[in-house]
């Protein structure tokens, strides 16, 4: 996990630097829905590779 969420900062962290500031102005709901959507999805992915 950390693997993959090392790769943007490491690759491009002017990019990862903008994308962090804009997630900071995100309301609670749209944070919540993204975490959501994010543990969802990664069930689904271990489902199916399992």
């Amino acid at each position: 996990m950390l693997v993959i969420e090392g790769l943007l900062p490491f690759l491009a962290p002017r990019v990862w630097r903008e994308t962090f500031r804009r997630v900071t102005e995100f309301t609670d709901g749209q944070l919540r829905f993204i975490g959501l959507s994010s543990l969802l999805t990664g069930l689904i992915l271990m489902m199916v590779v399992k």
